[in-house]
C-alpha cells in the first residue's frame, strides 16, 4: 500500500462541536453539573416556601411576638371588698327576720333579687338627643350600660310605631345592686324636695316594691351644668318574699325610710 492511497484526517476548525461528545449543559446521569451553575439545596427550597406562605397569610413571626400580651408584673390585684349592706343583711337582717316570722328554713328568709331602673322618654322620637342624654345619666348613676327600650306595638293616637325607642332601663344584681341601694337610701333619698318618707303602699301584692322619682338631680353622680332636661324614673325592688308584710319588713331592716316610721340605722 502506497502513501497516496492513505487518506489523512482533515483538520477540524476551532470551535466545532464533537459529534461524539455530550451536549453542553446536559450532564450525564450520576455526574454533577458544571461548577459555574450551583444547584439549589432542599433546605433552601423549604425556607423559600415558608416565607411565601407567611407573606400570603400577612403575618410575620416578629410581628406575632410583638402583638403577644405582656405578662403583668407584680402581685395580682386584690378583689374588691363585699358591699357594706350585703354584710349587714347576712349578719343581722337574716337572723332577725327568721325570728320575727318563725322561719325555720333559711331559704324562706326573704332577700333582694334585683333592682330595675326604668326611664320613659315620650318625646324620644322627636328629640333623640334627649334619649342619649338619659342613657348617659343612667349609666353614670348605676355604673352599668342601660338598654334602650322600644315600643312593642304601634299606637296611632300617640304617633308611635312598633320598634321606636321610648326609653331606657337597667337591671342591677349582686354587688352592684347592694351598692346602689346603699347610696340610694343614705345619699339620694334625703336630697328629695319636701321629703317626708317613702310611701308604704307601693307594693304589688307579691313582695315587689316600686317607687317613682320626679328628678334625676337627687343622685350625686349627675352634673347640674350638663343636664339638658329634668326627667324622672321608676325604681323597682324585686324580692323573694311572696307577701307584702315580709317584703316591707326586709326593706325596713335595710334602712328604707317609710312614711310615718323612724328609719333603722344601718351600721
Amino acid at each position: 500500500m502506497s502513501m497516496a492511497d492513505e487518506n489523512p484526517k482533515e483538520p477540524q476548525p476551532a470551535g466545532a462541536a464533537d459529534p461524539g461528545a455530550t451536549p453542553r449543559g446536559e450532564a450525564e446521569p450520576g455526574e454533577p453539573g458544571e461548577p459555574g451553575e450551583p444547584q439549589p439545596q432542599p433546605k433552601q427550597k423549604d425556607k423559600q416556601k415558608d416565607k411565601q406562605k407567611e407573606k400570603q397569610k400577612g403575618k410575620k413571626p416578629a410581628e406575632a411576638q410583638k402583638g403577644a400580651p405582656a405578662e403583668p408584673e407584680g402581685p395580682p390585684p386584690e378583689p374588691a371588698p363585699p358591699p357594706r349592706l350585703h354584710e349587714y343583711y347576712a349578719q343581722k337582717v337574716r337572723p332577725k327576720l327568721a325570728q320575727q316570722f318563725g322561719l325555720k328554713n333559711p331559704h324562706e328568709v326573704p332577700k333582694l333579687v334585683k333592682i330595675v331602673l326604668n326611664v320613659g322618654m315620650g318625646d324620644a322620637t322627636k328629640n333623640p338627643k334627649g334619649l342619649d342624654a338619659a342613657v348617659a345619666e343612667l349609666a353614670a348613676i348605676t355604673g352599668q350600660q342601660p338598654v334602650v327600650t322600644r315600643a312593642k306595638k304601634a299606637i296611632a293616637n300617640f304617633n308611635l310605631r312598633q320598634g321606636m325607642a321610648v326609653g331606657c332601663s337597667v337591671t342591677l344584681r349582686g354587688a352592684r345592686m347592694y351598692e346602689f341601694l346603699d347610696r340610694f337610701i343614705t345619699i339620694a333619698v334625703p336630697r328629695m324636695r319636701d321629703f317626708r318618707g317613702l310611701p308604704a303602699d307601693s307594693f304589688d301584692g307579691r313582695g315587689n316594691y316600686t317607687v317613682g322619682i320626679k328628678e334625676q338631680m337627687i343622685f350625686p353622680e349627675i352634673d347640674y351644668d350638663k343636664v339638658e332636661k329634668i326627667h324622672g324614673m321608676d325604681i323597682t325592688l324585686v324580692t323573694t318574699a311572696g307577701r307584702d308584710d315580709t317584703a316591707q319588713a326586709l326593706l325596713r331592716e335595710l334602712g328604707m325610710p317609710f312614711r310615718g316610721e323612724a328609719p333603722v340605722a344601718v351600721n
